[in-house]
């Protein structure tokens, strides 16, 4: 054979060109090489712990593979196209520099147990990595919150003005979002914390090998129970496409939130010239391009845990080659989760905020007309009955074009002799906020608590272990 495969002895013609680029994995499967060599050196450790090769071939193995990280880390890894993936490519250059002891490393393990360790590998330390990101962004989503404590705005519903509440309060509901994305983040890596290395093709291996040793070298807390779906489980990259598809819908509410509040319509933000861009025709124009970004690699992001999900659907047991197509989805979701996180935690630690705005917009219209129900309620009166009465209220002020806080008692009852004196200063945006004092809400001092827990909560967090 002109161009031999590693598995190329029952084969009597070459790997036709067209195959070999449509099955090649190596221009994204690099991405795995630190994990490979992670598991190769601690495969060849235990290879030699259990005398199944000698500790002088462990020892060439592991300074081969070694020195074979350093030219991949510099740039001078000689790749070569024809050998597939990443894994025959640091074989075949281990063999080029240890000879005979490079040809043992393989024993007792397959592509398939290797590459399932691998992207195990990969997957934890990008789980810590996107982990810690979104802590990042809770941190600056709570800076802003603790700045501006007494800023009042818009609630909305419907994007209709609904309720006046605290910005801090709408801040931390996204802190509470992050919350939920880091747990499932965590999930998905006690999930993918798990050694498959050891199942070799899918039944095993007939050598002494010690798996728990390996599992202990490589930092994972379990080992797969069953070969076959120690090769062919994806589920744990499945979960974590989930987790970070989830995290990334959060993020592009948040950025549909930016970009509406930075309009000029609006103006309760701006964010920094650094995370803006402008127009190549308008010199006017100031486009919130990062928030806009995010909310575009959203898509990508589903996108890709629907493609892991066909392709696993109708997977028949146990490895298959449709399986190098997981690896694509996964490595596009932790770039695009980790670097938009990144982005954002400054985009948002740096944005102005413009308090007398949001304050303007929460004035001059309906948004405390919940509250002239409620006193109406403490006043006796049923809500059902309070509500229609209040609606009629809004309904007087739409048609006289005047606005809820502007009526005086003597107008109010008018309406029902149930307003009584303090009535008037019952619908204003800072009373509404400040009554709202129920566990969750959006009253001053409940915030600030939440404010405070959400922090106690952060400091005591852990990184993931990898």
């Amino acid at each position: 054979m002109k161009r031999k495969k590693p598995w190329g002895g029952r084969f009597k013609m070459d790997t036709d060109r067209m195959v070999e680029a449509f099955t090649s994995s190596l221009a994204f499967d690099r991405n795995l090489a630190g994990a490979d060599i992670r598991g190769s050196i601690a495969h060849a450790r235990m290879l030699a712990k259990q005398k199944i090769i000698t500790a002088k071939d462990a020892r060439a193995i592991i300074r081969g593979l070694e020195e074979i990280r350093r030219e991949i880390d510099s740039g001078g890894f000689p790749w070569r196209e024809d050998l597939e993936d990443i894994h025959m490519n640091i074989e075949a250059r281990l063999i080029e520099k240890t000879g005979e002891a490079g040809k043992r490393l393989h024993t007792a393990r397959s592509r398939n147990d290797q590459v399932a360790t691998d992207l195990r590998l990969y997957l934890k330390e990008r789980l810590a990595a996107i982990d810690a990101a979104a802590g990042a962004l809770q941190k600056a989503l709570i800076g802003q919150a603790k700045r501006h404590l007494g800023a009042i705005m818009p609630g909305y519903t419907h994007l209709q003005q609904a309720q006046p509440v605290l910005f801090s309060h709408h801040l931390m509901a996204y802190v509470e979002m992050l919350g939920r994305d880091r747990g499932r983040l965590r999930d998905a890596f006690a999930r993918a914390d798990v050694l498959p290395l050891g199942a070799g093709a899918l039944a095993g291996t007939p050598f002494p090998i010690d798996r728990a040793y390996v599992a202990k070298l490589l930092g994972f807390s379990k080992v797969a129970e069953n070969s076959i779906d120690a090769v062919s489980d994806r589920d744990f990259a499945v979960e974590f496409l989930s987790a970070v598809a989830l995290l990334m819908v959060h993020l592009s509410r948040f950025c549909e939130e930016l970009v509406l509040w930075s309009t000029t319509e609006f103006g309760f933000v701006e964010l920094s010239d650094a995370f803006c861009t402008g127009s190549s025709i308008m010199p006017n124009k100031k486009n919130p391009d990062v928030a806009e970004l995010v909310r575009g690699k959203t898509g990508r992001v589903v996108g890709g845990l629907v493609s892991l999900l066909t392709t696993l659907k109708g997977l028949p047991l146990s490895y298959n080659k449709d399986l190098q197509e997981d690896k694509e989805p996964v490595f596009d979701a932790a770039d695009t989760a980790e670097q938009s996180l990144l982005i954002l935690a400054q985009a948002v630690a740096t944005m102005a905020v413009h308090a007398e705005r949001m304050r303007a917009a929460a004035s001059g219209g309906f948004l405390t007309a919940t509250d002239a129900a409620d006193y109406l309620v403490e006043k006796g009166v049923p809500f059902r009955e309070a509500h229609h009465l209040v609606g009629g209220l809004v309904a007087h002020c739409i048609d006289a074009g005047r606005a809820l806080d502007d009526l005086t008692a003597a107008e109010l009852r008018k309406f029902s002799p149930k307003f009584g004196a303090d009535a008037a200063r019952r619908l204003t945006a800072e009373s509404s906020v400040a009554s709202r004092k129920s566990t969750g809400g959006t009253a001053r001092a409940t915030v600030a608590a939440a404010i405070r827990k959400s922090e106690r909560t952060l400091s005591k967090l852990k990184p993931l272990p990898i």
